[in-house]
């Protein structure tokens, strides 16, 4: 049985669906988490020392990884798992469909995968009639609403307290305030009674440690291990990018992680599971089964620039920094992997004919590479795809419309004229025609395809002349 990949959405496709709240809800979230790294950050002195080494560490897997998926593959046989190659999302889906099928599995419970997001795991498992519960609270929230992640972290960052609370009610029959406790109380309620009548039990992985095959999980919930150790099968799903050599650089990664993505120093939980349990009485599943997903990412490997973007450890720090993706929030990036590092991966997994908006979708600020741990460069990946899109990639013509090209071409000419720029500069302000309360929200064609999703702020020429004036302040107090 095969279940298409998760369709990727173009921007174009995005237009006049955008709850109003979104841009502000994320803002709000990822300004706490930066504020939350940068606090913590301040007090680790080595932090760019850890950097540079996990920078280093990463490198040289993803340089070396046929030797250190070989290593793993054997430690994990050696603990008693069974390990499946899957190259593609389809044969990952069938691998986890014939588990289940094997063991009769009517529910499974979830533990938050980015993976199982990418090939759309759960519809597969539905279409067979097993029942999925996604048990992270973020993620139970959004399976609720029927909708996908909008951050790698924190996958209902989207959503306010009382969208939460007016969809419990909807969905569960249960009033309950718009209070934070009091969901989360609802939410342990309902999927306590899910642990403990599943069957199989799904999860991804933070890492992989090729040293002893042992699956490192890194959450600030409890549902991970109750996901992993209650039914009697654990099923995981993990990137074959998600290999670390051994527990020295384990070590090193960890602390960058937790730090980036939450702006703690250690995680509430942090799971180390080494296959199945070997004795009836111990704690842990019967069976163990670990899914090396590739899904192109081999392929990746073989651009010297693009395959950097293997190197990230899924922090979400870039996103919680990007000025693109607080605006316009994670859904617009079309596919599981929002923010700058979605912008970098998936148009080398689905090829930039598909996901040919993403790499544009960036202001190159460099934001998202002064705050990476593990300093992937995301501004110059972003500006290698945006080459390869232009001048088409392994012989597919590019598909950007004359029109733009022409428009790109003025564009460059006009920067680069200071002339030029200053007089565009006050023509510009013939557009504050359409102006709605301080914003341009009905720009006419082809400027429409962007208000038709965000509205722009008026045009103004204060900067120029606040520096002129600033100028001439300078000049008289020298003088």
């Amino acid at each position: 049985m095969s279940v298409s990949q998760p369709a990727y959405i173009h921007f174009g496709e995005y237009t006049q669906h955008v709850p109003e709240g979104i841009p502000q809800a994320v803002r709000q979230a990822t300004q706490r988490f930066a504020t939350n790294r940068a606090a913590v950050i301040a007090d680790f002195p080595q932090w760019e020392q850890l950097r540079e080494l996990g920078s280093a560490i990463r490198l040289h897997t993803i340089e070396n990884l046929d030797h250190y998926l070989e290593r793993l593959e054997l430690a994990v046989q050696n603990q008693g798992g069974h390990v499946y190659w899957a190259s593609t999302a389809d044969e990952a889906r069938e691998a986890v469909l014939k588990i289940a099928k094997s063991h009769r599995v009517a529910l499974a419970v979830k533990a938050k995968s980015m993976a199982t997001e990418e090939i759309g795991l759960n519809e597969a498992l539905e279409s067979e009639n097993i029942r999925v519960v996604e048990t992270d609270l973020g993620e139970y929230i959004i399976q609720l609403a029927g909708s996908g992640p909008s951050h790698i972290i924190v996958p209902a960052v989207h959503m306010r307290k009382e969208e939460i609370a007016a969809l419990f009610s909807q969905k569960l029959g249960i009033e309950v305030p718009a209070d934070p406790n009091k969901l989360t109380q609802v939410a342990r309620q309902v999927l306590r009674e899910r642990f403990l009548s599943a069957t199989m039990g799904i999860s991804g992985a933070n890492f992989l440690v090729a040293e002893t095959g042992t699956l490192v999980m890194v959450t600030n919930e409890g549902n991970g291990r109750m996901c992993t150790t209650l039914p009697d099968v654990h099923v995981a799903v993990v990137g074959i990018d998600k290999v670390v050599p051994d527990w020295k650089a384990l070590s090193v990664l960890l602390k960058l992680l937790t730090r980036s993505a939450t702006g703690q120093k250690l995680s509430t939980y942090i799971q180390f599971i080494s296959g199945p349990r070997r004795e009836e009485g111990e704690f842990g599943p019967k069976e163990f089964h670990l899914i090396l997903l590739d899904n192109g990412r081999s392929k990746i490997l073989k651009d010297p620039i693009g395959r950097q973007v293997l190197k990230c450890i899924r922090c979400g720090a870039c996103a919680n920094t990007c000025p693109v993706y607080q605006n316009v929030g994670g859904f617009a990036y079309g596919w599981f992997i929002s923010g700058p590092i979605g912008a970098i991966f998936t148009p080398q997994i689905l090829g930039p004919k598909v996901a040919r908006e993403l790499p544009f979708a960036s202001t190159l600020c460099g934001a998202c590479a002064d705050v990476c741990p593990v300093k992937i460069p995301i501004p110059t990946i972003l500006r290698h795809l945006r080459q390869r899109v232009v001048e088409g990639n392994g012989g597919i013509p590019s598909s950007i419309p004359g029109y733009l090209r022409l428009m790109a071409a003025f564009a460059s000419g006009v920067l680069s004229n200071p002339w030029l720029y200053r007089f565009g500069s006050r023509f510009l302000g013939v557009f504050n025609r359409f102006e709605d309360r301080g914003w341009l929200t009905r720009m006419p064609f082809p400027f429409n395809r962007w208000t038709q999703v965000r509205p722009l702020p008026r045009f103004s020429n204060d900067f120029r002349a606040w520096w002129s004036r600033r100028e001439l302040k300078s000049k008289g107090n020298d003088q």
